[in-house]
């Protein structure tokens, strides 16, 4: 079924002159970049937005994939901090953020003569708080949403994306490091830099689906339930090196890892 909704989205892309793809390097991003360059070649540009808040490998990974697919490829370094609504950190910060990142997007593509924007939400993401929803559907004009325009949920970008040999297939999601960051706490440099590091030191250890969730002197750490044994075997190191970071107390989150668990507060 899938195939047939490669086939979809090629032709739609290939009805616009100039595209440019926002691409962060995930899959998502990565599967739409891919058919955007089969339907238009050079016509196609891949964009990423390089801010304080991404996480430690994303920006290098972006290229490296880039280059695989054979896609253009252009850095826009973009500072979310002076984005009015994002050091406050309400429940709303990503409507914020992703409205002022898809106005540099604009920029950019009005510069270079790329008459659409395309993303890469999908089906399955449009459950939950997804503030960021509302700024992509107020400015539908510009831009273009393959993945809902044709129904793709997530699990069948990744068979896209295996099906094509990509080696971002089964890379797990990586949204910016503000998601660490509980709802109504400030967001800094300082505490996205402690998290930054934090999460870097636990990637260096083998660990490849978790958060390291802000609490103040607290880090909360998320893992997959088979990773928790792992955790507590090397906990001693774990333990170090966050509080060298500038942590008091390091928790392991019995719960095991889950996508925006700091948005349970505001479901209750």
């Amino acid at each position: 079924m899938f195939l047939g909704k490669i086939q979809q989205i090629k032709e739609a892309l290939a009805s616009k002159r100039r595209v440019l793809v926002a691409f962060s390097g995930g899959v998502d991003s990565s599967v739409l970049a891919a058919l955007a360059l089969e339907a238009l070649g050079d016509n196609a540009l891949a964009v990423t937005i390089n801010m304080h808040s991404l996480p430690a490998g994303e920006l290098q990974r972006a290229k490296d994939v880039a280059r695989e697919i054979g896609i253009k490829h252009k850095v826009v370094d973009f500072d979310e901090f002076n984005v009015p609504g994002f050091v406050e950190n309400s429940p709303d910060r990503c409507y914020h953020c992703k409205q002022s990142v898809l106005e540099t997007l604009f920029r950019v593509a009005d510069e270079g003569g790329y008459e659409v924007v395309i993303e890469g939400t999908n089906i399955t993401e449009t459950r939950g708080h997804r503030p960021g929803m509302q700024a992509v559907e107020e400015m539908a004009d510009r831009i273009m949403s393959p993945f809902l325009q044709f129904a793709v949920t997530k699990d069948e970008i990744r068979q896209m994306a295996e099906y094509r040999g990509m080696s971002i297939a089964f890379k797990p999601s990586s949204p910016c490091l503000a998601s660490r960051i509980p709802y109504g706490k400030k967001i800094t440099v300082e505490i996205i830099a402690r998290v930054r590091s934090a999460e870097e030191y636990l990637s260096s250890m083998g660990f490849t689906q978790f958060r390291v969730r802000y609490h103040g002197d607290v880090a909360r750490i998320e893992v997959k339930p088979s990773d928790l044994p792992a955790v507590l075997q090397r906990k001693d190191d774990i333990v170090n090196e966050l509080k060298r970071l500038g942590f008091h107390y390091v928790a392991l989150d019995l719960e095991g890892f889950r996508s925006g668990s700091l948005d349970e507060v505001i479901s209750r």
